[in-house]
């Protein structure tokens, strides 16, 4: 789900199963179109086929959290902000989502973007392309941890490259983690008027620092 691909043994030792049983299990995605693979080498790399299948994924995993206890063992650092495959989910991506819908920006069902929400987007640098593919412009992307909406889409995909471009957020290597820096924090408040993210923010799930760039 952060959108990368990996081997059988590397998803295996995550997964806390044997590598043939990851490797069978591989085998029936492939052949179903929800997983590809990418042989490089003597290598086999395995990575979700589509928008599609990621969408639906990360709907699963939403009704999976509605399971009693499971949402205290999520961990905090994910629960603030991580990657759902690619556009941005947690805590920071659900406070975004729902002051896009606030301003106007995105229609109360967000399935649709206003044209001052375009307009306003596009000065900050989040730039929507038109896609010939059928996938949507926007929706509410059900989030795991929060069990409310982030923006999924193509949205949701130029919100974060715009983030990580201006190194608003910063991914933790080998993980789905995102990282808040002190300059994104001070851009959700300034283009958005999120100001809960300033600084050290504390509240009823932790206490967040922000890492300074």
């Amino acid at each position: 789900m952060d959108g990368r691909a990996y081997t059988a043994t590397e998803m295996s030792l995550v997964g806390g199963v044997s590598a043939s049983t990851a490797s069978a299990h591989l085998r029936v995605l492939v052949e179903k179109g929800m997983v590809d693979c990418a042989v490089q080498g003597r290598h086999r790399y395995f990575r979700i086929a589509s928008h599609e299948v990621a969408d639906t994924l990360e709907s699963i995993m939403g009704l999976a959290a509605k399971q009693p206890g499971l949402q205290s063992r999520v961990p905090t650092n994910l629960r603030f902000a991580r990657t759902c495959y690619d556009h941005m989910a947690g805590v920071v991506a659900v406070a975004l989502h729902d002051r896009l819908v606030a301003l106007r920006w995105l229609t109360d069902d967000s399935s649709s973007v206003s044209d001052i929400g375009r307009a306003e987007l596009s000065r900050i640098g989040i730039h929507l392309v038109r896609s010939t593919s059928r996938r949507r412009l926007a929706f509410g992307c059900l989030d795991w941890s929060e069990r409310r909406p982030h923006s999924g889409g193509l949205l949701g995909a130029a919100i974060l490259a715009t983030f990580e471009t201006r190194r608003w957020v910063i991914r933790q290597p080998d993980s789905r983690e995102l990282v808040l820096t002190v300059k994104g924090s001070k851009a959700l408040n300034d283009h958005f008027g999120l100001s809960q993210f300033q600084g050290r923010m504390v509240s009823g799930i932790g206490s967040f620092s922000l890492l300074v760039r």
